[in-house]
């Protein structure tokens, strides 16, 4: 059973302030939680007797076998599902030029949407792309919304924040820095590496000129047909989708 003050805690989460004054995040959902179960430490479990009957292996600190209708009380989502987890958010560091010296890696710069977030950590799951590092000026991994969107993904995906620009100027200058523009080397046309870094801008603003600077290769995805009245942009998720499957199609 969960009390009047678990459901306060959990229901303080949506905030930052307090994912970040506890450390901890919430997934909802039986596919999401048992990824996330494997991966990060989970310190609350809250399920109906059903779902803990089929997912007797997974651990968690504390385990609440609870109803529907207290699960509806404490959600998140419009439509709870049976089961709600609160996990420890890890503490993780990465060295930008280790990680972009033998791999892709991708850098976010202002991506504010957290929606857009957890679909690029899904795509770059997809891509096998496994260290993302974001400004401090990019959303929230651990916001709801970005990891319900990550389905998962953010188990086998490591999200870095730091300051953006310093981490791209830091870069030995044999690694490629590659971020998209509405003007650039056509992406079909240009030359793609194995490693280095895929800058992906802000949505309205695209890539700021502190990271711009350290950008060693512009690309451009193009409309069809060329010089057609099209959409002004494409979504940001959208156009990391397109990038990394063309740098991963290269290596085929």
């Amino acid at each position: 059973m969960l009390s009047k003050n678990d459901i306060k805690n959990i229901k303080s989460l949506e905030h930052k302030k307090f994912r970040e004054e506890k450390g901890l995040f919430i997934a909802e959902g039986h596919k999401l939680v048992g990824e996330l179960a494997g991966r990060f430490r989970c310190v609350l479990m809250a399920a109906t007797p059903q779902w803990l009957d089929t997912h007797r292996n997974i651990k968690a600190e504390r385990i609440e076998t609870v109803t529907l209708e207290e699960l509806k009380r404490a959600s998140l989502l419009k439509a709870p599902q049976d089961v709600l987890a609160i996990f420890s958010i890890p503490q993780e560091s990465a060295d930008i030029a280790a990680m972009a010296s033998d791999n892709l890696v991708l850098a976010l710069d202002d991506v504010q949407d957290p929606g857009n977030l957890g679909t690029i950590v899904r795509i770059a799951d997809w891509f096998g792309i496994k260290d993302i590092f974001c400004s401090k000026g990019t959303a929230d991994i651990y916001n709801p919304k970005a990891v319900q969107a990550t389905m998962g993904a953010i188990a086998r995906v490591r999200v870095h924040y730091t300051q953006l620009a310093d981490s791209l100027k830091s870069l030995p200058s044999g690694i490629p820095v590659y971020g998209t523009y509405l003007e650039g080397e056509t992406i079909y046309d240009a030359p793609l590496s194995r490693n280095g870094v895929i800058i992906m801008g802000n949505e309205g603003n695209g890539i700021s000129p502190e990271s711009g600077r350290y950008v060693t290769h512009r690309l451009y995805i193009p409309n069809w047909p060329a010089g057609a009245a099209t959409s002004e942009s494409l979504n940001v998720a959208i156009a990391t989708a397109i990038t990394c499957s063309e740098f991963r199609r290269r290596e085929f």
